[in-house]
């Protein structure tokens, strides 16, 4: 039976699903980008290493074979000549060793978008399944895969065969030539030899890269109901923070109205806002904001406070000013504690008795 439209991969893939195939190591990878950067790695390195690392060979070789009937063969001796020429050869391969190890890094980490996948380290075992392997050995994948391999020992060979060309017809094939001569033309045939081959392999790994970029992002298109699901799904997780934060403000709340009646006043605007204060001497640094809210919580806080005989005070702005930046259980910002101490000022002289009850109802609550 044929796929439906629903049924069939239709639609780019999302950035979770990116993401998520990401973390398991499915992106575009392509074994030639690898060569090419290793390759090019080694033939810089030995563009300006190699006259040196020479000279430093010969040196060595020199020194050797001149003074040999002098060496006296023992294990001192012999220890020394292996070190020497251990470090002389440490000279030549340490920096092509660096270039090219840098420069596999770097091409893993391009390849990957420099994010790192931890579940491409483990082990897949549906890998070792003989059905899907013997799938993917006749897949299109793998014949494209055959089909670049054939491609670049043709390339390769072809550069090689017109660089060995050119090279015969070098005066070293035909007239005598000094001896240094012969090291300069191997040092230039090298040269020639892996420059055809960085570009031989440069053209073959931006097809493969090409390839390797266009089958991932078939692979990971996604139908129609795929989409559907996805999105349904993030709008549920919406939904569960949005309820979470409802949830959490209704908790906040309660817990402002319950720390109304223990206040020592509450500034109004006079509908809009509504604040309530505390400030205990020795304990408190700075009035302390216990409630605060606007429109229908405010005439809450206002309702409760008149329940239980809290003082209120109009005050316009300090009223919309405490709303703008007080926070909470946190004491009032600075500025505001001139306007504040003017109040409080006021509601201690005027409200005696009700402080009198306060410090009764506040120990009540701390019980």
């Amino acid at each position: 039976m044929a796929e439906t439209d629903q049924d069939q991969k239709t639609e780019q893939a999302t950035e979770k699903k990116l993401q998520e195939a990401h973390e398991r190591g499915q992106f575009a990878k392509s074994p030639e980008f690898l060569i090419l950067f290793t390759l090019a790695a080694a033939v810089g390195a030995l563009a300006f290493t190699l006259q040196a690392s020479a000279r430093g060979i010969a040196e060595y070789s020199v020194g050797m074979f001149t003074g040999f009937a002098g060496i006296r063969v023992e294990t001192d001796t012999i220890t020394a000549q292996m070190v020497l020429a251990m470090k002389v050869l440490g000279y030549a391969v340490v920096p092509v060793l660096i270039a090219t190890a840098g420069a596999a890094v770097l091409a893993g980490s391009i390849q990957s978008g420099f994010r790192i996948s931890s579940q491409t380290l483990g082990v897949k075992f549906e890998k070792l399944n003989p059905a899907e392997g013997f799938q993917r050995l006749f897949s299109q994948a793998t014949l494209v895969r055959g089909g670049i391999d054939v491609l670049k020992l043709v390339a390769i060979g072809g550069f090689l065969v017109v660089g060995a060309r050119a090279l015969l017809e070098d005066p070293l094939f035909s007239a005598p030539v000094e001896a240094a001569y012969l090291g300069q033309f191997l040092h230039s045939a090298a040269m020639t030899f892996l420059t055809r081959v960085l570009g031989a392999i440069a053209v073959i790994a931006a097809l493969s890269y090409g390839w390797e970029k266009y089958k991932t992002a078939r692979d990971l298109m996604m139908t129609r109901q795929e989409l559907k699901d996805e999105r349904k799904n993030s709008e549920g997780d919406a939904q569960v923070k949005n309820a979470m934060r409802k949830l959490a403000r209704r908790i906040m709340q309660k817990q402002m109205l319950a720390a109304v009646p223990t206040a020592d006043v509450v500034i109004t605007n006079p509908t809009h806002y509504a604040v309530a204060l505390k400030y205990e001497r020795g304990l408190d640094q700075a009035p302390v904001v216990l409630a605060k809210g606007e429109n229908r919580f405010a005439l809450r806080i206002k309702a409760l406070a008149a329940e239980h005989g809290v003082p209120t005070v109009e005050n316009r702005p300090v009223a919309r000013l405490l709303f703008g930046l007080g926070k909470v259980g946190e004491g009032i910002p600075p500025e505001l504690y001139q306007a504040v101490a003017e109040i409080l000022a006021v509601v201690y002289r005027t409200h005696r008795y009700y402080f009198h009850q306060l410090r009764t109802r506040r120990m009540g609550v701390a019980a």
